[in-house]
């Protein structure tokens, strides 16, 4: 039965990642790209990485898409033809909560935690994520640590750039000129 959930799981991600490229209507492409990114974070549980998967939802569908999501709607769109349109946006929409609200109803219903079955003790759940949060942090922190500053770096550019991106010089604006402000005392 795993293994049958584990191919439907996959066949998923890999229909909404070639959806989230293929589609036209950005909005549609931020609905398909949250849809794999929780179907990888159910392969990450099938895998017993919880601690990824965890953080796959929170970073990943809790920042970066939403974040997308923000960005696409405030680009110059216009927001009258927008709500015309949200009866186009409603069917992708409920698909991709239907099977969002499908994979999650199964999830909990074959979860070991404790506050759905009493015989496992609280103390050997902690214990559990406890060592495999330390495992993850060890091997990240030893093993791949350079390539983990390397990571940070390529990200401190990436913001950088955008900051440098969307700063504007625009005539008649009032900006702060600080040393003047000091040279004036």
């Amino acid at each position: 039965m795993t293994i049958f959930l584990f191919f439907i799981v996959s066949i998923i991600t890999i229909t909404s990642s070639l959806l989230v490229i293929l589609s036209k209507n950005p909005i549609h492409s931020v609905l398909f790209l949250i849809l794999v990114f929780f179907n990888a974070a159910i392969l990450f549980l099938f895998s017993e990485a919880e601690f990824l998967a965890m953080i796959l939802l929170i970073v990943y569908i809790g920042a970066v898409a939403v974040l997308f999501l923000f960005v696409i709607m405030m680009l110059d769109i216009n927001t009258a033809k927008l709500r015309q349109g949200f009866l186009n946006y409603l069917p992708i929409g409920l698909f991709v909560g239907f099977i969002i609200l499908l994979e999650l109803l199964y999830v909990v219903s074959q979860s070991k935690l404790s506050f759905l079955k009493k015989n496992v003790t609280e103390n050997k759940i902690t214990n559990e994520i406890f060592e495999n949060t330390k495992i993850i942090g060890n091997v990240l922190y030893t093993d791949y640590f350079l390539l983990f500053q390397l990571s940070g770096i390529i990200l401190l550019v990436a913001m950088i750039g955008a900051i440098l991106l969307t700063l504007r010089k625009r005539e008649g604006t009032k900006k702060q000129n600080i040393y003047k402000q000091i040279l004036k005392k």
